[in-house]
């Protein structure tokens, strides 16, 4: 299968690259001919000794992942231009009924042991893939009988040069043990972040409404247990709980935009109550690896979510002439699914493995007024029931894939008002369905043992934000079955590329192309200031490539780049005419890096990330235009007597910046307190010892 392996790793994975709970095919390297990208867990912890930020680590190693918003909330951090589905152990975070960009931030990275990534629109997880798959996957219990561990971890980061309020702290334990057919995986964390700091030595403004890494504290507590029950059958309880919430100790100072001047950050106490991200899920998972002679997997699922954003004025809320209101939003999302998937190869005695499954899920969300009670977005169910058949057949060198999913969904949303804000707009209720048959299909050549080639052609399948299509409603006489806007996005994804590992030399190359006919973009309403979604068909495609080289047994070096462009239609004369914003699309992006191990004891990596320039038209008309920056980084680890010193510095140069998101979607329409610099000279360091 071709994997691109985070632009700088060669792999001994023994050919699967991806796990049951990713792919949903087990004992294959992918479901799909696409690019995979697995960080290991060596490669996480050397970026995690630099930045906590799962975002900023999947930017860092991942070219055509958008660059990290060094906040709580990821809107904008999309992959290939679309929005991914993040997973964890096949557990979905995302909440796509109401798009609220926190399901990037809901375990810490402590209890993670690799991420596991599918690049482009795919079906193979259901609801919200439109730009790929993200799944973590979670610490595993030792494999050898009566062995255990345990790990600790404390670590503090402080602004470079130092200030007092600079400083964060955070510490973990996790322990793993298995004694004859049981095992056990435990965690528990705690970290503190403080205030971050530009290359200027100014503060970097909170994000008081949408929420922050910085000024915060995070808890996690984590348990997985499983029984194996015999030989082949297996049973797994995974329990998770993380929560992230906003200290509250600072506001934001409005930046100068046409002077250059980012936003900072005061002393003082946001008011009501300050960002949160609340995350609860439950997973109990079966598998029998002789089942008819097969492989099966079933999962269950419960996960319940609260995303609270901080407060934000509004004028007239109740009505004309009503006077301001201030109030905060939080989302809410339930979830209750079930996976059932059943494997088989060697068909009628044939090189044919054929994978049949069902989903079920039901989803519930809604988006709710704090102070006021009332719900911004009426609460909103969506159920799906969704048949799957995949099949794998291998003619000599070339494995041929091919495969289905129907997914027949069902919308239900019950009489209710918007809020006055919007004309208290009385909107009937409806249960809309849709019905849809999404196809992949592909083939791998495997040329050398060395050298593969593929290509591909699959279709995703999401919903456009429907939470913000129903509170934004302002005209009388609507009713949700006659909504275009709710919709589903369908987005295909071809894509062709090659796949290069030998005892030096590790290569990728893809070129992709993705579709939508009603797709689904972010645009700003100057009236109300905020977005919306417009429905129009785009276009985005793009490359991807990676290469390494291993000069000697002890250090390696390499470069990715990613190119991509976006191109919708604002007049819907079924044409594309205009650039997708920076709100729904990366720049395009090189990466590089040098790892070294000078020592058994001591290994360095330098690593540097360069957002390229580019000047994003609408109807030929160039209005929004982005500067360009790089950064280096620094991670270093020194074996100790006992434990291990880990030492990281993130722009090592202390370049000065405005991010790409600030620069693309703030400077546009002046919002100078979203006018955000980039974090600067930032050391952490850090101890770890397994034991």
């Amino acid at each position: 299968m071709p994997t691109a392996h985070a632009a700088d790793e060669v792999r001994e994975l023994d050919r699967v690259t991806v796990s049951a709970s990713t792919s949903r095919i087990p004992h294959s390297e992918a479901a799909l001919p696409n690019t995979i990208t697995v960080i290991d867990q060596k490669q996480l912890q050397q970026q995690l000794a630099i930045t906590q930020d799962i975002s900023q680590v999947l930017a860092n190693l991942i070219p055509s992942f958008a660059p990290s918003r060094q906040k709580l909330t990821n809107a904008g951090e999309t992959l290939r231009g679309r929005k991914p589905l993040y997973l964890i152990d096949g557990v979905p975070q995302s909440t796509p009924l109401r798009e609220g960009g926190r399901d990037g931030h809901t375990i810490d990275p402590a209890m993670i042991e690799r991420i596991e990534v599918i690049h482009g629109a795919n079906a193979l997880q259901g609801l919200g893939a439109s730009g790929g798959i993200i799944n973590i996957i979670t610490k595993r219990a030792p494999r050898k009988d009566g062995g255990s561990f345990q790990d600790v971890s404390i670590s503090s980061s402080t602004a470079l040069p130092h200030e007092h309020d600079s400083v964060g702290y955070r510490g973990s334990y996790v322990f793993g043990t298995r004694q004859g057919a049981f095992d056990l995986v435990g965690g528990a964390s705690y970290a503190k972040e403080g205030l971050y700091y530009d290359a200027d030595g100014r503060s970097i403004a909170v994000s008081n409404v949408q929420g922050d890494l910085m000024d915060s504290t995070a808890t996690n507590l984590f348990a997985k247990g499983g029984w194996n029950i015999d030989d082949e059958r297996r049973l797994q309880l995974t329990v998770n709980r993380y929560e992230l919430e906003g200290d509250g100790d600072y506001t934001a100072v409005d930046g100068d935009i046409a002077a250059g001047v980012p936003a900072t950050s005061a002393k003082g106490r946001p008011p009501l109550q300050p960002p949160r991200n609340l995350s609860t899920s439950v997973s109990l998972d079966y598998t029998d690896q002789s089942l008819w002679d097969g492989h099966f997997q079933g999962q269950l699922y419960w996960s319940d979510f609260e995303g609270r954003y901080g407060s934000s004025t509004w004028i007239d809320f109740w009505g004309p002439n009503s006077g301001d209101w201030d109030d905060q939003s939080q989302n809410v999302s339930k979830k209750l699914g079930g996976k059932l998937t059943w494997s088989r190869g060697d068909i009628a005695g044939l090189p044919l493995r054929l994978t049949l499954g069902l989903d079920a899920a039901r989803d519930e969300t809604y988006q709710e007024l704090v102070v006021s009670g009332l719900n911004w977005v009426p609460k909103t169910v969506y159920t799906s029931l969704s048949p799957l058949l995949q099949a794998e057949y291998r003619i000599g060198p070339v494995q041929l894939n091919a495969g289905l999913r129907y997914e027949h969904g069902k919308l239900k949303v019950d009489d209710y008002t918007t809020l006055p804000f919007y004309g208290a707009r009385f909107v009937e209720g409806g249960e809309p369905t849709t019905n849809e048959t999404l196809l992949n299909f592909g083939a791998v050549w495997e040329v050398t043992d060395a050298l593969k080639l593929y290509a591909s052609y699959s279709e995703g399948y999401t919903v456009a934000d429907i939470g913000r299509v129903l509170r934004a409603i302002n005209r009388p006489g609507q009713r949700v079955d006659q909504l275009v806007d709710l919709q589903p996005v369908i987005a295909d994804n071809r894509e062709i590329g090659l796949d290069y590992e030998d005892d030096r030399w590790v290569a990728h190359l893809a070129a992709y192309w993705s579709d939508s006919d009603l797709g689904s973009i972010l645009i700003r309403d100057p009236a109300s200031g905020t977005y919306n979604v417009n429905r129009q068909k785009t276009k985005i495609d793009g490359i991807e490539a990676n290469l390494a080289y291993r000069f000697a047994e002890s250090g390696r070096i390499g470069i990715g780049y990613a190119q991509a462009d976006g191109r919708y239609d604002t007049n819907s004369d079924g044409r594309v005419d205009s650039d997708v914003s920076g709100s729904n699309i990366s720049p395009d992006r090189v990466t590089a890096f040098w790892e070294q191990r000078w020592t058994e004891d001591f290994s360095t990596r330098l690593q540097a990330n360069r957002a390229i320039s580019r000047t994003f038209s609408t109807l030929g008309k160039a209005d929004t235009h982005f500067d360009g920056y790089a950064t280096f980084d620094l991670q270093a680890s020194l074996a100790l007597p006992l434990g291990r010193l880990n030492l990281g510095v993130e722009n090592l140069f202390s370049k000065q910046y405005i991010t790409y998101y600030a620069q693309t979607v703030a400077v546009p329409v002046r919002d100078a307190d979203d006018y955000f610099a980039g974090r600067g000279r930032t050391l952490t360091v850090g101890w770890s010892h397994r034991f």
